[in-house]
């Protein structure tokens, strides 16, 4: 019964697959992309992905959504990206530990009925760039959050803040204007439909009813499972450069590059996550080399997909993926 459950679900994959890279194009050259994009991933269950199956979710344990997410960001990077934020959410509720109140969205995020989204300015490293002060009937929140994508797409945002040098909170809003948040558009050179913003926050009025928790700040506690979601958004990108490219070399470094990806446990996710976004840069220069000129056009794939890498090399980064990258990008790793 589950090789057939596998076999019905990969068979939808590749059908959404087929969908996202036919409009991939189109969403590139969007200035926000349509929410149907993620209907069609809700629809097959995705939004539940690591949800029990007992409450409407797939139950996939973190290997086969790391290959679901490298497949479907090889079809269209823009909107893999901006599903995968949806993550946080979920986890959030079903965490035991999250205010019941909040455990009632639980059924909507699985079927993706509700969508999310993050501002996660509380968990960067360095001074706070976005505080929780407590009030009597809630919490007030001043600073910013640099990136925050799908904006305008999104129903609520997974919010962080800092309360304390060593506290962290967080919040569920809602992902609209609203008193006390500017939001100013960013421009990005790739995934630009994805809607991604600053948000800045003045003496904004978050009400008790929004609180999920706390935890923690230690800004050198990694998440290395998260860290390996993204990492499957660069294997995404050189997979799609050697399924045009045809059998090269760069296929055994796709396959070492995922299975040290997945090796998280025992090996640096950070020099990992950097060999993966090296070898997408690698491998689009090699897809736009091997296409000749058409590929200086604006909106032909490799043009698109070189874009896409190099943006890559940034996103979700953390110090030791930029300093374990400059390694290898300038002194050969």
């Amino acid at each position: 019964m589950i090789v057939e459950v596998t076999r019905e679900l990969q068979t939808r994959i590749i059908g959404i697959s087929g969908i996202l890279a036919a409009n991939a194009r189109d969403i590139d050259i969007a200035e926000s992309m349509s929410r149907q994009h993620l209907n069609v991933l809700a629809e097959a269950g995705l939004y539940g992905a690591f949800a029990p199956t007992s409450i409407g979710g797939l139950e996939l344990d973190l290997g086969v959504v790391c290959k679901i997410v490298e497949q479907l960001a090889s079809a269209c990077l823009t909107t893999t990206f901006v599903w995968i934020q949806h993550f946080r959410l979920l986890a959030a509720l079903l965490d035991p530990a999250t205010p019941e109140g909040f455990r009632e969205l639980l059924p909507l995020a699985v079927s993706g009925q509700v969508k999310g989204g993050v501002a996660l300015g509380g968990l960067l490293p360095g001074p706070p760039r976005l505080k929780a002060i407590e009030t009597k009937d809630g919490w007030r929140l001043n600073g910013d959050a640099p990136w925050v994508s799908g904006w305008g797409i999104v129903d609520v945002l997974f919010v962080t803040a800092r309360h304390s040098d060593d506290t962290v909170v967080s919040f569920v809003i809602d992902a609209v204007d609203q008193p006390g948040i500017e939001v100013t558009r960013h421009r990005l050179s790739a995934m630009n439909a994805s809607s991604t913003v600053q948000l800045a926050f003045n003496e904004c009025h978050i009400p008790n009813s929004r609180y999920v928790g706390s935890q923690p700040y230690a800004p050198g506690l990694k998440r290395p499972e998260g860290l390996r979601v993204n990492g499957s958004l660069a294997l995404g990108v050189a997979r799609r450069c050697c399924e045009l490219l045809g059998p090269t070399s760069l296929d055994d470094e796709l396959r070492q590059c995922r299975d040290d990806l997945d090796a998280f446990e025992t090996k640096d996710v950070a020099v990992s996550r950097a060999r993966a976004a090296e070898l997408a840069v690698r491998a689009s220069h090699v897809l736009a080399v091997s296409r000749g000129s058409r590929s200086a056009i604006f909106g032909d794939i490799a043009e698109r997909t070189t874009r896409e890498a190099a943006l890559l090399l940034v996103f979700a980064s953390r110090p030791a993926i930029k300093d374990a990258l400059l390694d290898l990008m300038i002194e050969g790793g």
